[in-house]
């Protein structure tokens, strides 16, 4: 079977590759697709407890700092766009793009992107973090309403003690991530920090 080219591999876009969207990137490490990661954040010594980012990093965007472990570790296909999104690149962001997998952490984000992925034509996954690390949220756009941070620019699951349960809601975006690459299967889940529940 040929192997199938460049142009013809799915594009998955990862915008905020913090503490949900590092573990995500790196769980959708075996997806048949081009990973692109959108964030202008900059790694920080404080990032490396709750985020998948090595010591090396430090100093380092974030977006171009994973894409170089992806591809230094796995040998991936992933690109990386050191930016922030707006309004005025959602759209250049989004083109090609298969799927988008929304790992803000702050409502104004969350809206740009949702907006740029519904006039786009984007299938849209969400993924959120409590910010006391309570739950996490795996949902499709459709059924998906941001909320505001209870105080602006709260930090969420800054240090490492909620570091399971990142890592669980990551694995649980990135399966739903799969399963919709594979067969279009579009399934909510919450999780929390005894278990992960489908959501009809």
């Amino acid at each position: 079977m040929a192997r199938e080219s460049a142009a013809e591999r799915a594009r998955v876009l990862i915008c905020g590759v913090g503490a949900l969207g590092s573990h995500a990137a790196l769980l959708c490490r075996n997806l048949p697709a081009t990973l692109v990661l959108v964030d202008d954040d900059r790694v920080e010594s404080k990032n490396l407890a709750a985020q998948a980012f090595v010591k090396a990093s430090l100093g380092k965007n974030k977006a171009q700092a994973l894409a170089k472990q992806l591809r230094t570790f796995y040998g991936l296909a992933v690109e990386a766009r050191g930016v922030r999104l707006g309004e005025h690149n959602a759209a250049a962001l989004l083109a090609g793009a298969s799927l988008a997998l929304d790992c803000f952490d702050n409502e104004a984000s969350r809206l740009v992107l949702q907006r740029g992925a519904r006039e786009a034509g984007v299938p849209l996954l969400h993924g959120a973090l409590a910010a006391d690390g309570s739950l996490g949220l795996v949902r499709w756009d459709e059924r998906f309403v941001p909320d505001a941070e209870d105080t602006p620019g709260q930090a969420t699951c800054e240090g490492g003690e909620h570091l399971p349960l990142i890592a669980l809601t990551a694995a649980t975006l990135a399966r739903a991530a799969q399963d919709f690459l594979r067969d279009g299967t579009r399934r909510d889940s919450l999780v929390n920090r005894a278990e992960v529940r489908a959501q009809a």
